[in-house]
């Protein structure tokens, strides 16, 4: 496909980035998917420093292509995280859950491209003024944490379009080449997928975890927690013990404690599904196998060129 705001911003070939997801987001899936053409990004969310420094320096051994990391800044160790990056000589940032602001500056110092992740019109503006290069928007459908808002995809790529001039990347129920240009035809320049690379041979997630993912269903996914972290969840024993909570007039420390610690790694890197925290979009609906990510890559961009064809006889 030609090039576009996203391809040229990153240098990459399709507009097509891979969520820096936790417990998924290795320095094998990373370096996959910029392999194939598109952006991988580290999930440093789940990563100590020096975890992220054995990432950083494995993916560049993996490929010679751009690839990038996804930090949240609600972490406690963000400034060595960030220290890491830039020594590192990292060019591409995604941030996420936080103040655009904090951290913008300081990697736009050292030539970092800086790209936010945002659920709202409200904190997409606010990401521009901050400086950043583009916005990711995602909608409510997305996996993991998410919007309190719930507006879905659909709504708010063309919403946030209307608002900003700086490139904008579509995120949320995109699993499809289908899917990717519909978000496009909304306005988006390139589309972010999570859960599609969720389950990929690559993926550092544990089989049992992907396995789930395909085993999805529509409805089998709901968002939670709304009053800690929005996250959305595939159901399971611990989903239900949430729900129980709920009922029962659970405060919010209540739902730390239930919560507790290592609640994400226990479910999606060990396994266990009955236990663990299984962050998953809705879209896993419509994920039926495990592939390797330059077949991912691969396929959506052969649905995209179908897709692009049939609009044109509309």
């Amino acid at each position: 496909m030609e090039q576009n705001r996203i391809t040229q911003l990153f240098g990459i070939k399709y507009p097509i980035v891979q969520g820096g997801m936790i417990w998924t987001s290795g320095w094998r899936l990373t370096s996959a998917v910029s392999n194939a053409g598109g952006l991988g990004l580290l999930g440093a969310g789940s990563m100590y420093p020096d975890v992220l420094k054995e990432h950083i320096a494995k993916c560049k051994k993996a490929t010679n292509k751009p690839f990038g990391v996804n930090v949240p800044m609600l972490y406690p160790n963000i400034e060595e995280l960030m220290d890491i990056i830039v020594s590192s000589g990292l060019k591409i940032v995604f941030t996420s859950a936080g103040n655009p602001k904090t951290w913008t500056a300081f990697l736009k110092k050292y030539g970092v491209t800086v790209v936010h992740v945002v659920s709202s019109v409200k904190f997409a503006l606010k990401a521009q003024d901050a400086g950043v290069d583009a916005v990711v928007a995602e909608g409510f459908e997305a996996g993991g944490h998410n919007g309190r808002d719930e507006t879905t995809t659909m709504v708010l790529i063309p919403s946030v379009k209307e608002k900003i001039n700086i490139p904008l990347i579509a995120a949320g129920g995109i699993a499809t080449g289908q899917a990717m240009m519909a978000a496009m035809v909304l306005g988006a320049d390139g589309v972010q997928l999570g859960s599609r690379f969720a389950a990929s041979v690559e993926g550092s997630s544990h089989d049992l975890f992907k396995e789930e993912i395909v085993a999805a269903k529509e409805g089998d996914t709901h968002l939670t927690l709304k009053e800690l972290a929005p996250v959305r969840l595939l159901k399971n024993k611990f989903y239900d013990d949430v729900q129980r909570a709920y009922a029962a007039g659970a405060s919010t420390e209540d739902l730390k404690i239930l919560l507790g610690r290592a609640r994400a790694k226990r479910g999606m890197f060990e396994g266990d599904l009955v236990e663990g925290e299984l962050e998953i979009g809705q879209v896993s609906g419509l994920i039926n196998e495990i592939k390797p990510a330059s077949e991912i890559v691969k396929d959506l961009m052969q649905e995209f060129g179908k897709a692009k064809e049939a609009v044109k006889s509309f």
